[in-house]
């Protein structure tokens, strides 16, 4: 089952969260929702602008660890390389086959 590590933005270039779910589809709708508590509620970082998927838990982690070391220009240019815009990727995530 794959793991996704995905980045939150509350704006283009904006305050950025960098987690891992196994349920990308249920944890960005939680996001947006106001329902996970800390930093993306108080911060407003509701907008899905980068996923990408893992073979495990353990590899997710670890790339999870690695982006939340980055400089911010390194994840601005990270988001940028697939989604120039900055274009909420939530929508239509259920094509992943997540609930």
């Amino acid at each position: 089952m794959p793991h996704y590590v995905y980045i939150l933005a509350s704006k283009k270039h904006g305050t950025l969260y960098v987690g891992t779910t196994i349920d990308l589809d249920a944890r960005v709708r939680a996001h947006k929702a106001g329902l996970v508590a800390g930093f993306t509620k108080d911060h407003g970082v509701k907008m899905l602008v980068y996923f990408e998927s893992h073979d495990g838990l353990d590899a997710a982690r670890r790339r999870e660890r690695s982006l939340k070391r980055w400089r911010r220009e390194w994840k601005f240019n990270l988001i940028e390389r697939d989604n120039p815009n900055w274009d909420d990727l939530a929508v239509g995530l259920s094509h992943l086959g997540t609930t």
